[in-house]
Formats: structure tokens, sequence, C-alpha cells
């Protein structure tokens, strides 16, 4: 298995233009992130999760040819409003299988009707083939995925388990029930926004007590704000087996 993080960063406090935040400025390329978002190789598959308003940049970026199947964690704008640039996929390859919640399919039939009009389609707009899940495993291209319920503050959010990977982004609590379908994996993504509390997000702290309770081989930090501080430093301060994710950062499993 190949992973590639496509962005390893959040809207959540993205400043202004012409911010003075030092690590807005700084040089260190690890400490520039776009949205949040992974690519897997997986058994020949290539499966995207998430695509935020980054999405096409990403998919430039990464060279990334097909994909096999877009999974969606959950309906907020920086993991969904990159939705229309799938079409040259879709123009390629044909419908592109989505998987989601029924909660966040009929969010996205409703911000993005064109793509799921059937009457007098625009022969221009994306084609998809739109998989309902629920919190059971699933096959997607052939392969099963184990989806991991975590808690966004008041919204549920969609993790992902592939085999011994685990994936969660925008996670402030993950019920026992989804601790249990973490355990034995050897490679876990935790989102961690900064190292101050905040309402809806995982902090560090916080995400190091997950890390230290699912017991991985090891982990990488997600969903990064700039308040988190400069890469490097913060590092420096991580558990040996612990480590900041960045963009372009890839994989090999």
């Amino acid at each position: 298995m190949r992973i590639t993080f496509l962005g390893t960063g959040t809207s959540q406090g993205i400043p202004v233009i012409g911010s003075h935040h030092p690590v807005c400025k700084s040089n260190d390329p690890k400490d520039q992130r776009l949205r949040v978002s992974i690519h897997l190789e997986w058994e020949g598959r290539s499966f995207v999760v998430d695509c935020g308003p980054d999405f096409r940049q990403q998919m430039l970026r990464a060279h990334i040819e097909s994909i096999d199947a877009l999974l969606i964690t959950h309906e907020h704008a920086d993991h969904v409003a990159g939705l229309d640039d799938i079409r040259p996929y879709c123009f390629k390859q044909g419908p592109l299988p989505i998987y989601a919640t029924k909660r966040v399919a009929e969010n996205l039939e409703y911000r993005f009707a064109y793509i799921f009009e059937k009457v007098n389609k625009y022969p221009g707009a994306p084609t998809v083939q739109m998989n309902i899940i629920e919190n059971e495993p699933f096959s997607a291209s052939g392969l099963t995925v184990i989806p991991l319920e975590v808690d966004h503050r008041k919204l549920t959010v969609i993790g992902f388990r592939f085999g011994d990977f685990a994936y969660i982004t925008d996670a402030k609590y993950i019920p026992e029930a989804t601790i249990s379908k973490l355990r034995g994996v050897k490679t876990l993504v935790l989102n961690a926004l900064k190292q101050e509390s905040h309402p809806s997000h995982f902090n560090l702290s916080e995400a190091l007590g997950i890390i230290d309770v699912i017991k991985p081989e090891r982990a990488y930090l997600t969903h990064i704000s700039h308040h988190m501080g400069f890469h490097e430093e913060v590092q420096e301060s991580l558990p040996e087996n612990v480590f900041l994710a960045y963009d372009g950062l890839v994989l090999d499993l």
C-alpha cells in the first residue's frame, strides 16, 4: 500500500492575506499545507479520501491519472468543495464511484444538483455512481473498507480503515465501538488542529492521548492549522513513533 498525503491543512484558522503570522511566512515547504486529503494505492486500486477546494491542484501535483473510488468523510466545504473537478476523471473513466453516508449524499445532491440531474443533464457535467454506506464494512472496487464513526462536535464524521491503515480527520471524540475497530492498526492518521483546545477538533495533547490508547506502530498527525507551530519544532517534541504529516509525504506500507 502506498499513501500520499495530498493535503494536511485546514480552513480552520486561515489568516487573512498579508498575515504576519510566522508560520505563514515560513520557507519550509512542510509548513505550507493545502486542505486535508489522502490518496491510496492499494492492491492495484486508486482511492482518494475527500475532495476539498484544492482538489484540482492536488491531483495535478501528485500526477494521479485515475481514481477507482472517492470516499467522503463528511460534507463540510473544506472536504467536498472541489467535487466539480472530478470531471476529467469522469470523461476518461465514466461515472466515478463515490462512497458516503446517506446524510452526506443528500447534502451533495442538494449543493451539486447539476451533477446528480437525471433529466436534461448538461453533457459536460461530471457523472457519478453514488454508493450509500452505513457503519458496517463495505466493498469499494472489490476491496473491503471499514468505516470509523467519530464525533466532530455534533456531527458524525466517517474515518476509514484499509487493512492495517486507518485514517481519521475532524474528530473531537472517538466512541469505544470505534476504538475497538481501530485495535491492531499498524499505521494511524489522526487530526490534530493546534496545541490549544478547540470545540470540534482534537488538539495535540488529545490526539496523542488517543494514539496512546490505540498503540499503533506509527502515527501521523494531519488537519493541522498554522497555530500548531513550525513543523520542525513541533516534530522534535513528539514521541518517536508519532510524526507531523506534510503535503507530499509518501508512505509505503
